[in-house]
């Protein structure tokens, strides 16, 4: 059953960030919304006791792994040039697993380390974005020069 009030849970909180994105201005991943708005709730239930239930935990687990998996692949669109995405990969995805783990286990000292841990590798993949920014500049300069040309 906690399952099936899970999926209910991400389907609602997707269709509901889904049709609000067409009212705000500030458009927000309505699957990122869901899953994450999900695993929150599910947190503060384990912690202030109402869900005690271990499955409750598990799909927890689930949707955080989930979500680290998304800020990877989300923050992997702004990585610098010749930065390599593989290294990217297999540093913040284990590491955002173990942080999930610290939060769910209540570590908050392995947490933190982690969390930590990534935003400097956050800091040093995402740096330096002016050489992606200038190879940028150049294909749309070249973009417009193509449309304007015939």
């Amino acid at each position: 059953m906690t399952i099936i009030i899970v999926t209910v849970s991400i389907l609602v909180i997707t269709a509901t960030v889904w049709i609000l994105n067409w009212i705000l201005p500030l458009k927000i991943c309505p699957i990122c919304a869901g899953v994450s708005g999900t695993w929150l709730w599910i947190l503060t239930g384990l912690y202030f006791g109402l869900l005690e239930n271990e499955s409750w935990r598990i799909v927890a687990a689930l949707a955080m792994g989930g979500s680290v998996v998304g800020i990877a692949y989300q923050l992997e669109k702004k990585l610098s040039a010749g930065k390599s995405l593989f290294l990217w990969k297999t540093l913040f995805i284990p590491a955002g697993f173990i942080g999930a783990y610290g939060v769910l286990a209540e570590q908050w000292a392995a947490f933190l380390t982690v969390l930590i841990f990534l935003v400097l590798i956050s800091f040093v993949f995402l740096t330096q974005g002016k050489e992606r920014n200038s190879g940028n500049r150049t294909v749309s300069e070249l973009e417009k020069k193509m449309k304007n040309c015939c």
